[in-house]
């Protein structure tokens, strides 16, 4: 084979087992397929010039081999989506080149290995929707050029790490569906690049800190450019992606995963009031702290995250008014409050008469549109207002009767008083009516001579 080949069947039918191509390959893209079987034990060996390898979305067992060591050269490894068991070699940190580890949707099991630490280029490292478990290692402080880490949907223990101000790029931290515990770090506001934080479903406690209103990519709108978020190789760049929860739904985000800008705490243990200083990230599009014991009320300096899109405060225990400024959030399409103990009337103007019922229910204190109860005066406004209505229209039926009559009297007696006063009009409007009059008679009886003549 000749040096330097890349090899690319990707999205195809093909089934059996993984082909081996000669030494000097370097790029393996067999992805989406129907591939089947273990990985080969000796890939390592077989290729270690390889730069990039895909065997994603297959239908691939067994473990991940150790020779994976001898692949120095690797860049990208995306074995995500297939059935893969057992535990991560630690021989992977041997790939001192590696940019994007995805091992996501498989099996896998047993701990984060500690010499990842090693991997000082990582930028993207996804693991999700595994059987890991363990505390994240110590040595994760050293991956600074971190861009992406999802650990979702594990049995991950311990403490969420202190990820300091060092990491200038790391831009997505999603930890949810875990066991994380303890509280939120003021270190996570020296995040200056996040723009995606889901620590969601997991047992989280204390307040939300205040410096959560620090996060500065937060604060001011996403530029496509400024975070690649994927590697190019070959003659084609490879997109990284990631599920974000949103509008109550899973939603796929790549090609624009960089311009979303998102957090949820959903589902921990937080307490405290509102976090208020959370209305300083005005490029906010995503705000989910639904299920939790927040306390407090709304701030009505609310309407500044002009960007939200999808807010969720259900199942906490606010209070007080819904702030008529969220009525001013234009692109609000996505709203839940449902299950606390707001009260008052509904700001059923703007946006907000965009939302149904299920997204106020279960405030029992709670009135208006477009809840079936209503607030206390409303009839008695609504029967003083048609009483005013009638009343109103009686008087405009008199008035136009009155004109009526008014208009006619004048149209007929104006005349006569105007002539009664002055005898000299008097005098000289009968004599032009008399020489109307004459002169219409001679011109009938001088048509009817004309007529006997004929």
């Amino acid at each position: 084979m000749t040096p330097g080949v890349s090899i690319d069947f990707n999205s195809n039918l093909f089934e059996g087992p993984i082909p081996l191509p000669k030494p000097g390959c370097l790029s393996l893209d067999l992805s989406n397929n129907k591939f089947s079987g273990p990985i080969p034990a000796r890939i390592g060996e077989s290729m270690p010039h390889l730069r990039f390898l895909f065997l994603s979305g297959n239908q691939i067992k067994g473990i991940i081999p150790e020779s994976i060591r001898y692949m120095q050269s690797l860049r990208i490894i995306d074995l995500s989506r297939n059935s893969l068991t057992g535990s991560i070699p630690s021989t992977i940190s041997n790939c001192p080149h590696l940019s994007m580890l995805h091992l996501g949707k498989n099996n896998l099991s047993g701990t984060i290995p500690k010499s990842f630490g090693q991997l000082e280029w990582l930028q993207s490292l996804h693991l999700d929707k595994n059987n890991l478990s363990g505390e994240l290692p110590s040595s994760f402080r050293y991956l600074l050029s971190l861009e992406i880490l999802d650990l979702s949907y594990n049995s991950l223990s311990g403490n969420i790490p202190a990820f300091g101000a060092a990491f200038t790029s790391l831009g997505i931290l999603k930890l949810r569906s875990n066991k994380f515990s303890g509280g939120l770090l003021f270190e996570l506001s020296n995040l200056s690049s996040l723009h995606i934080l889901d620590l969601a479903e997991n047992n989280l406690s204390g307040s939300i800190p205040a410096c959560l209103g620090d996060l500065k990519a937060m604060a001011q709108k996403q530029n496509i450019s400024r975070y690649t978020l994927g590697v190019s190789y070959t003659r084609r760049v490879y997109d990284d992606s990631l599920i974000v929860t949103a509008k109550g739904q899973d939603l796929e985000y790549i090609k624009t995963l960089s311009l979303i800008i998102s957090i949820d705490l959903s589902s921990n243990n937080f307490g405290g009031e509102f976090p208020k200083d959370v209305t300083k990230l005005y490029g906010l599009m995503i705000l989910n702290l639904s299920r939790n014991h927040i306390n407090g009320s709304i701030p009505e300096n609310i309407s500044g995250l002009h960007e939200l899109s999808s807010l969720d405060l259900s199942s906490n225990t606010l209070y007080g008014l819904i702030p008529w400024s969220m009525s001013l959030l234009t692109f609000l399409s996505y709203l839940n409050l449902s299950n606390n103990n707001f009260s008052g009337k509904i700001p059923f103007t703007g946006q907000m008469t965009t939302f149904g019922e299920s997204a106020y229910v279960g405030n029992p204190h709670l009135c208006g549109p477009p809840l079936v109860a209503k607030c206390q005066g409303d009839d008695l406004d609504k029967g003083q207002g048609t009483v005013e209505d009638e009343n109103d229209d009686d008087f405009i039926d008199q008035w136009f009767y009155f004109s009526i009559g008014l208009g006619f009297a004048l149209g007929i007696l104006g005349p006569y008083f105007v002539l009664a006063i002055k005898k000299s009009w008097c005098e000289a409007y009968f004599s032009i009516v008399e020489k109307i009059v004459y002169r219409s008679l001679c011109l009938k009886r001088g048509r009817a001579l004309h007529g006997r003549n004929h």
